[in-house]
């Protein structure tokens, strides 16, 4: 099966196509512009041309469903659509954040957090365990010195550009070590094809005409001990 994946959540701007689990070609790039508008469909062109397939070869799109950028989530949906409906094949998504944690399962560490920066002290956060299942659902916090508490002096990597943000603050708090941070990880299309497959092969479609990223656009406060840093 031939997958056409899109990944817009971020600042990464991604394509990749894969036959099965292989990956067949990647184009992608990293912009503090947020190039989605401008870049996407060059990018499935190239990655069509590299893969050596034609539009007409894909046997369904995948979507990188967020959260993340709204205006990116917006492109990469109205994209996916577009191929579905016009190719006449079905559309699967995933979740951005497991498209983060993926390269890092069954490696030392025992938790691996995703986070993407929303704004200001806010980040998206989920968390994975070592295997790559997801133990807490995705979720809107707001950061302070007691975020993450249960997973201090534990084997834990925080991963995504919400990061940076959060090494500030639970550096400070202890139980951590500058170690336990990567913030130049964004969601990428390569890192879609095995859930995509699994849920092409269960068929486990999205309905078309109805389908939405995911936006998490609310969020909540984990209060502080002593403060919430604003």
């Amino acid at each position: 099966m031939k997958i056409l994946h899109l990944e817009t959540s971020s600042k990464n701007c991604s394509v990749a196509i894969s036959d099965g689990e292989e990956l067949l070609c990647l184009c992608e790039e990293v912009s503090e512009n947020y190039k989605q508008s401008e870049n996407l469909h060059t990018f499935v062109e190239w990655a069509l041309e590299g893969a050596e397939i034609k539009l007409q070869d894909l046997d369904a799109v995948c979507l990188g469903k967020g959260p993340g950028s709204y205006t990116g989530l917006r492109i990469g949906a109205a994209a996916a659509k577009g191929f579905c409906f016009g190719l006449n094949i079905p559309l699967v998504s995933v979740e951005s954040m497991h498209s983060m944690v993926e390269p890092f399962f069954n490696e030392k560490f025992e938790f691996i957090i995703p986070l993407i920066d929303a704004r200001r002290m806010e980040v998206y956060a989920a968390v994975y365990n070592k295997t790559g299942e997801m133990i807490s659902n995705t979720e809107a916090l707001i950061l302070a010195e007691n975020s993450f508490e249960t997973f201090k002096d534990k084997k834990t990597l925080f991963v995504g550009d919400g990061a940076a943000k959060t090494k500030e603050i639970l550096l400070n708090s202890g139980g951590f070590e500058d170690s336990d941070f990567k913030a130049q990880i964004y969601p990428s299309a390569q890192f879609l094809i095995k859930k995509a497959v699994e849920k092409f092969n269960n068929k486990d479609f999205e309905d078309i005409a109805y389908f939405e990223p995911f936006y998490l656009k609310d969020f909540q406060g984990i209060k502080a001990k002593k403060r919430v840093i604003n």
